[in-house]
């Protein structure tokens, strides 16, 4: 950063909060609020203000009513800036205010700004171009994420099976995964440890989304013989989707460690489906009729042939492999647990503060004001 774009940008910070402080208190306004927002997302791009990002979340969890200031500050400052930083940080703030797991901010659909056409004022250098990128993508995916959340909250009961809407859901995750993917760092010249830091909230959000499809594919792989044809090609669909995605996230998290983002390195090794799988649920959707799988092949009372027995075995073997393979994605998490390293980072205030991850922060050397208070 230029010695002159830092003045500017401390003396546009100040100006903020001169203004936060003249505005007085009202229903969609909260000076001491605002003033926190406008630090925790400052133009410093050295220096990432730990103490009053907390300050925001803790101003949330106390009061639902802070919302309405918090989204009136945090929207106004997102549509004005034309820094890279300040739209990182702004995003890395709401970010972990979703995690704050506040049902007023579950219901609030999508985010109340937009950054989808984002475009740093520093057009002169052309080294702004990944900057840019990241910030459309990483507020693509936030966006997604807010009205996935808002659609739980307000789902009705409807007449799906219990098997549809968990292949349902199996499908927004796996379309949250998708674009959580894209959120990456593209030039060398952001190998900044702003954007390192954004990038540990990134890896920690892939831990949490890619734990809960592991989660629930094992359910529909262990209950898939009870269900219908149509339910059983769209689970097909949604195990081939995941064996994409592993070898994806594989590529994804070796790209990563070479950048420098230290929860790479924790991430549990990638269990791929085994292809027997997949040709093993071909099979159920190319045989089965529009009756469950189970019903086709008869019930115990029918005399067994060797086609049934065959069926039979294979069930048997399905959920044995599906036991041995995707639990094992469940006890490294454990361990993980067990063995978490006690430094703490702007990632884990950010990013909801998963207990269970584990964060190592080494290019916190690189600003050692970091975590001063």
């Amino acid at each position: 950063m230029g010695l002159w774009k830092k003045v500017t940008g401390i003396i546009k910070d100040k100006n903020s909060i001169v203004w936060a402080n003249f505005s007085g208190k009202s229903s969609f306004r909260n000076p001491d609020l605002e003033t926190s927002i406008i630090k925790a997302t400052s133009h410093d791009e050295y220096h990432i203000d730990k103490r009053n990002a907390q300050i925001v979340f803790s101003w949330i969890r106390a009061s639902p009513i802070s919302l309405r200031p918090l989204v009136w500050a945090l929207s106004r400052r997102m549509e004005k800036t034309r820094s890279w930083v300040v739209a990182v940080k702004g995003l890395m703030l709401m970010h972990g205010v979703f995690y704050c797991k506040v049902p007023a901010v579950e219901k609030m659909g999508r985010l109340p700004f937009d950054l989808s056409s984002f475009a740093d004022g520093d057009t002169t250098s052309g080294k702004t171009w990944g900057f840019n990128a990241f910030v459309r993508e990483y507020y693509a995916f936030l966006d997604q994420r807010a009205l996935v959340l808002s659609e739980k909250d307000n789902r009705k009961a409807d007449d799906c099976s219990p098997m549809a809407q968990q292949l349902s859901k199996l499908q927004k995750l796996q379309s949250l995964l998708d674009m959580l993917l894209q959120v990456k760092p593209r030039a060398e010249n952001m190998k900044l440890p702003l954007i390192l830091e954004a990038m540990d909230c990134i890896i920690i959000e892939i831990y949490d989304v890619y734990s809960r499809i592991c989660a629930e594919i094992t359910k529909v792989l262990l209950n898939i013989y009870s269900v219908k044809k149509p339910e059983a090609a769209t689970a097909l669909k949604v195990l081939q989707k995941a064996m994409t995605q592993g070898e994806e996230l594989s590529s994804f998290f070796d790209s990563c460690k070479e950048f420098g983002v230290m929860n790479a390195n924790e991430f549990p090794t990638v269990a791929q489906i085994p292809k027997e799988e997949v040709e093993e649920l071909e099979r159920i959707v190319n045989w089965a009729s529009d009756t469950t799988y189970e019903d086709s092949i008869g019930d115990y009372s029918i005399e067994e042939n060797d086609e049934t027995a065959a069926i039979v075995e294979h069930k048997e073997a399905l959920k044995t492999v599906i036991t041995d393979k995707w639990v094992v994605f469940d006890e490294n998490l454990k361990i993980n647990e067990e063995n978490k390293n006690k430094n703490f980072s702007f990632a884990e205030e950010t990013a909801a503060l998963i207990e269970y991850v584990p964060v190592y922060n080494s290019h916190r050397q690189e600003i050692p004001d970091l975590i001063s208070f």
